[in-house]
């Protein structure tokens, strides 16, 4: 199948890792987009119905995907499942399981048992999807040093999102009050930093797939000084400085 429809499905659900991945070789833009397109379908699946029962259903449907691509038979044809299915081994579509199954926190409007589920739900959505974005480009090393990144880039995220997902009824944050919500940020700046300190072990097939957290310093910095930003939803920058520090960070590939 064309790549076009991954394509699609990726510059309407997720605009920033398009962005990111519009400025990579062409080969690695054809098994990019297929994973990043699976993304979208599975973080929107849980917010196509209320009835929870349904919701899971909808990612039981990506998790058998993800079976059959992990048992290497047949997979069903359908425009995100069969690109994908071209670009996962075994290994990296039994990694993808623990992203799908983390995403069952959108079907119910249960809280974050505490800090460290919250975390490991950042952990499953993000470091997961990086780290399995790295190996589709050949990367072999840098898991720990991808994960940091990702998990600064998720906290970053999830502080933009903070407002939809209270106006959807859902509880985002284990602790809401700004001293707690800037203390967030300071963590997600600090896995930053620590993966900057380990940039030598990614290697360079990798970096398109870093390249996708280009926005996670700005978010967290500002969140960190003016913590109220969150709840009011003015985190995210203009897009001209959005753009313009994709552009920066595409040609010097630092992150």
């Amino acid at each position: 199948m064309s790549l076009d429809a991954c394509a699609e499905i990726v510059r309407r659900g997720d605009p920033d890792r398009f962005l990111a991945t519009m400025t990579a070789p062409v080969a690695a833009r054809e098994r990019l987009l297929p994973l990043y397109a699976f993304n979208v379908e599975v973080a929107r699946a849980p917010w196509l119905t209320q009835e929870p029962l349904i919701a899971e259903m909808r990612l039981q449907w990506w998790r058998d995907v993800l079976d059959e691509i992990a048992r290497g038979g047949p997979v069903r044809r359908h425009e995100v499942a069969t690109p994908l299915a071209q670009v996962l081994d075994p290994d990296c579509a039994r990694l993808l399981d623990s992203l799908v199954a983390a995403r069952r926190w959108d079907c119910t409007r249960a809280p974050f048992a505490d800090q460290a589920a919250f975390e490991a739900h950042i952990d499953a959505g993000f470091g997961t999807l990086m780290w399995v974005a790295a190996r589709v480009l050949g990367a072999a090393t840098g898991e720990r040093a991808l994960r940091d990144l990702a998990f600064a880039q998720g906290i970053a995220n999830w502080l933009v999102a903070v407002p939809d997902l209270a106006a959807r009824g859902r509880l985002p944050l284990v602790d809401g009050r700004p001293e707690a919500v800037a203390a967030l940020a300071r963590h997600g700046l600090a896995r930053l930093a620590a993966a900057r300190r380990q940039r030598a072990t990614i290697p360079p097939a990798a970096t398109p797939a870093a390249l996708s957290a280009w926005r996670a310093g700005t978010i967290l910095r500002r969140a960190a000084a003016e913590p109220a930003r969150v709840a009011e939803g003015r985190l995210a920058t203009s897009e001209f400085h959005r753009r313009a520090g994709l552009l920066i960070r595409s040609l010097t590939g630092r992150w």
